[in-house]
């Protein structure tokens, strides 16, 4: 049974890793549906109040 409701998934927590980072756990069918992977490069923008994920593009 999934831990979570089908209308929460889109809502994440925060998670504290060392001192100076902070992660956030990405629902794996996004991912999916995105063609990502395991350690693959992202590049992270601030736009506002928003934060913006892309695929580093070399």
């Amino acid at each position: 049974m999934p831990t979570q409701k089908f209308v929460s998934r889109g809502v994440r927590k925060l998670t504290k890793l060392g001192k100076a980072s902070i992660a956030v756990t990405l629902p794996i069918d996004f991912v999916a549906k995105l063609g990502w992977r395991e350690k693959q490069k992202v590049v992270i923008t601030l736009k506002g109040k928003h934060l913006i994920i892309k695929d580093w593009k070399k």
